[in-house]
């Protein structure tokens, strides 16, 4: 399931407030912080507790993936 451009524009995270890199349909990247949140079943999970961190190759890549599918 894809979420929603008008959606996608008013996600942040939650924990700098900035906007959100959607990478295909599994996740939504803050490149700021290098976290990275699922989404699942279609449904983003912008908990904190629920990201985890990117390391500087993965982050990289989800760059690439994200101006991708722009």
């Amino acid at each position: 399931m894809v979420i929603d451009p008008t959606l996608l524009g008013i996600l942040a995270c939650p924990q700098d407030k900035g906007p959100l890199l959607l990478v295909g349909d599994e996740l939504l990247y803050n490149p700021r912080l290098r976290r990275a949140y699922p989404i699942e079943n279609g449904i983003p999970v912008l908990l904190i507790d629920e990201a985890r961190d990117v390391g500087a190759d993965e982050h990289e890549t989800l760059l690439a993936r994200a101006a991708g599918e722009a």
